[in-house]
This record gives structure tokens, C-alpha cells and sequence, in this order.
């Protein structure tokens, strides 16, 4: 067996209906036999905060190896992985095929599950999953909420980092009540019959975070697609899971995954491609439903057929060529390559998006936001989701770009936030966008 990841990796589908999935003693075993190979190799000790830890335990332990490592002190380990799948996609040279088959990631998912099932996740971490609940609910009353959650606010700030455990000064997502959905059926943008891709039918999932928190994002993308002749419809069942999908609620998770499919299906009968709009949605779509639900023909029908935003953009350049018509960008562009966009094994496609935009420089920063989805924003963790992305604020305010984008809502406010924290010549950005948003400024249409 060849080792040095010169094969591509495999993922196994997961068997959390099996009881095993979710024995302690088990998991813990296995823990013990992918740790100690870990220890041996150290390859990840810098991609996020999980490794470090694992190495501390080790090195400061009786004897400097894991087998004085207190089982009880491997949740330290577990509670920062950010399953970003980082090291399973790009370092880990012990992953499937290689017979030692190492996956780090799923390992702490599964330690998650059995974790939850025990009743070990708080009921306030658990509600913070319900995404479509809240976002329905905070967009009844958006300009109460948006005030209540808004940085600085010292009156409601420190009483939800009391009750909730969010960190006081972690940037949170905004709320609209005018929600994607909402807005691309009372005006649609005219799809333009000149353009070279005129012909290709899209669905936009919505996503969560597109249509309840940044409907621009949503705006853009169908926007540009129409200014280069896509057909678009709008459609959003439900949230594609990740939320849950962190706390290991894989069965609830595959009900989302059911529905979703279910309801996508006639659209990909009638020739449509599926689009999402957020790099951590688009990896449930393709890759991680498939591997908890591996006999669902809808649902590996849907991952075969669904594109990241970036991606189906530079498909059309490819296939039929953009419609004409993009101005240059001044100042260039910084872009922050996020890690669910490089999971998907598809190339920096953000940055070759961008890069079709004439005359405008892009630089990529290949590094971890240390977000890390709801993981940055609470109390017991921000600081150090800041420290973990420090590098990617400091390089990014230090390359003097005018633009700095991130395909993840939420590593750019975090982007943003780490980057007012940095030395640097002139101020930091008041935003960090998605890079849809410049290409539909560069068309001139759009938000």
C-alpha cells in the first residue's frame, strides 16, 4: 500500500443505524488507535486547534506517549475540531485506501453522536441548530433582533453569553424578514437571450444562511446567472443540516437530507442543475448525505448534479463563455479560500471566478478562518477561533487589496473581525462579501 496520500481518498459511508456506532467503549478504542498514529506522524499540527491539543496531552503526559493519556481528557480534543475535513482531504497520508484508514473528522462526528444521544450537548447549543425555526422567527422582528445581537451592544450582549454561551463580542449573523425566497419572487431579474449559456435551467437552493440572513448573496447569484442567460427558480425545502451535523445529529440530518431530495427531484426531471449557495451546504449535497444515506437514490441522484455557485459560474466560462460585459474591479481582490469550498475537491473555483473579471489582480489565501461554523462564536471558544485565524486576517490586511472576499458568510465576518484586531496601513474592511457579489458589481447588476 502506497502511502503519502498519492492515491485518492475514499470515505466510507457511515454506519450510525448500527448499535456499535455508538459505543463508548468502542469509539474510544478507535480513538486510541487513530491518536496514537497521529502522534507518530504530527503532519496536521497546524491546521486547527484539535491537533495541538492531542500533542500537549501526549507530550505532557507520564510517560510522552498515549497510552498515559487519560481517555476522560480526549474530549478537549474532540470539542475543537471544526470538521472542517481539512486533514482528511489534503494532509493526512493514512486515509482510505491505505489500510491504516484514518477519518479524523468522522471520528469526532461519531464521538458527537454518542455524546448527544447521552444528553451531553446543552439545550441552548442544541436550539442554535434550529436555523429555519430561527431565522422564520428573528425575521418577524428583524430590527429587534438585529439590535439585540449587534456588536457592542452591552445591554444583551453579556446576557446571551450568559444564557447562551455566545461570546459578547462574537460577530452574528443578521436577520431579514424579506427573505431570498421572498425577494426573487417579487422580481426576478430578465434572463438575457444573447448570452452564450442561454438555454440552462438552475434551481438556487436557498440555503439557511442566503435566505434568512444575507439574501444579497441569493440576489447576486441570480443575477449573474440571468445576465448570462440561466433560468432560475428559487427553491429552499429546508436547511441542508451542518448545524446539526456538528453536534452529531446524524438521524435528523438524514431527515433533512430525505426532504430535501424528495422535493429537488422534479427539478432535476425537468433538466434543471441544483446550485448552492454556500460552500458547507453544497459538501452536505455532495458529500456527506451520500455517506449517511448511501442507498438513497434521490439523494445520490441530487449530489451527482449540484454545483457550489463559484463552481457553476466557471462552468459556463468554460463550456459556453460569460456574456460580455465585466468592468475591472479596482484595487484587486484578497480571497479567502474556505475550507468547505477546498473539501469539495473541486479546485479554488472563487478565485477562477474572479479571475475572469479583466484587469483586476486576485490573490488566495489557503489557510483555515478557524470559524469553524457555531464553534467561533461561543464563550469558550472565539478567541481562540481568533487565534487559530489570525494568519488569514494578517496576510489578508497586509496585502493592501481593496476587496477581501470569502465564499463562507461566516469566516468573512470572522475575517473581519480578526483583520481590525491586526497591525496594518489604513483601516480594515467594514465587510468581507462573497465573491458573487463582486462579479455581480463588475455586470453592474444585482444588490
Amino acid at each position: 500500500m502506497k502511502e503519502g496520500s498519492t492515491e485518492a481518498p475514499v470515505r466510507h459511508p457511515l454506519d450510525w443505524r448500527n448499535p456499535d456506532f455508538l459505543d463508548s467503549q468502542k469509539i474510544e478504542d478507535e480513538m486510541e488507535r487513530v491518536f496514537d498514529i497521529c502522534h507518530g506522524c504530527r503532519r496536521c499540527f497546524n491546521l486547527c486547534d484539535s491537533f495541538p491539543r492531542l500533542f500537549d496531552l501526549i507530550d505532557e503526559s507520564d510517560t510522552g506517549e498515549l497510552d498515559s493519556v487519560d481517555r476522560a481528557d480526549y474530549k478537549p480534543v474532540v470539542d475543537a475540531c471544526t470538521l472542517c475535513d481539512l486533514c482528511f482531504m489534503t494532509k493526512c497520508p493514512y486515509v482510505p485506501p491505505h489500510e491504516f484508514n484514518l477519518d479524523f473528522p468522522h471520528l469526532m462526528l461519531r464521538y458527537r453522536a454518542a455524546e448527544l444521544v447521552r444528553g451531553g450537548v446543552a439545550f441552548a447549543r442544541r436550539q442554535m441548530a434550529e436555523t429555519d425555526r430561527n431565522g422564520r422567527l428573528a425575521g418577524m422582528v428583524a430590527p429587534l433582533a438585529n439590535w439585540a445581537t449587534a456588536e457592542g451592544n452591552g445591554l444583551t450582549r453579556p446576557l446571551l453569553e450568559a444564557t447562551a454561551g455566545i461570546h459578547r463580542d462574537a460577530a452574528l449573523p443578521k436577520f431579514h424578514g424579506n427573505t431570498f425566497v421572498k425577494q426573487a419572487k417579487a422580481a426576478p431579474p430578465p434572463v438575457n437571450a444573447e448570452a452564450p449559456a442561454h438555454g440552462r435551467k438552475a434551481v438556487l437552493y436557498a440555503t439557511c444562511f442566503a435566505n434568512y440572513n444575507d439574501p444579497d448573496i441569493g440576489r447576486a447569484a441570480q443575477a449573474v446567472l440571468a445576465r448570462n442567460g440561466v433560468e432560475t427558480a428559487v427553491v429552499y425545502p429546508a436547511c441542508c443540516g451542518m448545524p446539526l451535523w456538528e453536534q452529531g445529529n446524524i438521524a435528523d440530518v438524514a431527515e433533512h437530507a430525505r426532504k430535501v431530495a424528495a422535493e429537488l427531484r422534479p427539478w432535476l426531471d425537468q433538466g434543471h442543475d441544483i446550485i448552492a449557495l454556500v460552500p458547507s451546504c453544497a459538501l452536505m449535497l455532495k458529500f456527506e448525505w451520500p455517506l449517511a444515506l448511501p442507498d438513497d437514490a434521490d439523494v445520490k441522484r441530487l449530489s451527482e448534479q449540484t454545483f457550489d455557485i463559484c463552481e457553476y459560474v466557471v462552468d459556463i466560462a468554460r463550456k459556453e463563455g460569460l456574456a460580455e460585459g465585466l468592468a475591472p474591479l479596482d484595487g484587486g481582490v484578497m480571497l479567502h479560500f474556505a475550507c468547505h469550498a477546498r473539501a469539495q475537491n473541486m479546485g479554488p473555483k472563487g478565485a477562477e471566478m474572479l479571475r475572469l473579471i479583466p484587469d483586476t489582480e486576485v490573490g488566495v489565501i489557503e489557510r483555515c478562518s478557524g470559524h469553524g461554523g457555531a464553534m467561533g462564536v461561543m464563550k469558550d471558544f472565539h478567541e481562540t477561533a481568533l487565534k487559530v485565524g489570525k494568519p488569514v486576517a494578517r496576510r489578508a490586511r497586509a496585502s493592501g487589496k481593496a476587496h477581501v472576499v470569502s465564499e463562507c458568510p461566516l469566516a468573512s465576518e470572522h475575517i473581519r473581525q480578526g483583520m481590525a484586531r491586526v497591525d496594518g496601513e489604513g483601516e480594515a474592511p467594514k465587510t468581507v462579501a462573497h465573491p458573487i457579489l463582486l462579479l455581480a458589481r463588475a455586470y453592474g447588476v444585482g444588490p
